[in-house]
């Protein structure tokens, strides 16, 4: 079984930084790409950034500039560096695992997510 264990969410002023970690846990062989995702009161949930297994990063356009997506693939980790933060970022952040290798085959994981507020 594998799990993803986030940290690093709370309230922050305008203009602060935060940093979210995200740990997968389980017997895993590999993983393709880490990612996070956000999920405001009342929207959809949104895509963030992702990051290959090979290091290939893509970011939501809102984010680009502010965010920095990083994975330490040994420690099957995905960490999201989020700075210069805005109101319009408050939101519950989600980790995302995409196809997981592990004994009993090749599948997805989401993470319990981790609130985010950004307010004075």
């Amino acid at each position: 079984q594998v799990q993803l264990v986030e940290s690093g969410g709370g309230l922050v002023q305008p203009g602060g930084s935060l940093r979210l970690s995200c740990a997968a846990s389980g017997t895993i062989f590999s993983i393709n790409a880490m990612g996070w995702y956000r999920q405001a009161p009342g929207k959809q949930r949104e895509l963030v950034a992702t990051i290959t297994s090979g290091g290939s990063r893509n970011y939501a356009d809102s984010v680009k500039g502010r965010f920095t997506i990083s994975r330490d693939n040994a420690k099957n980790t995905v960490y999201l560096q989020m700075n210069s933060l805005k109101p319009e970022d408050t939101a519950v952040y989600y980790c995302n695992a995409d196809r997981v290798y592990t004994i009993v085959g090749t599948s997805d994981y989401w993470g319990q997510g981790t609130r985010v507020t950004v307010s004075s």
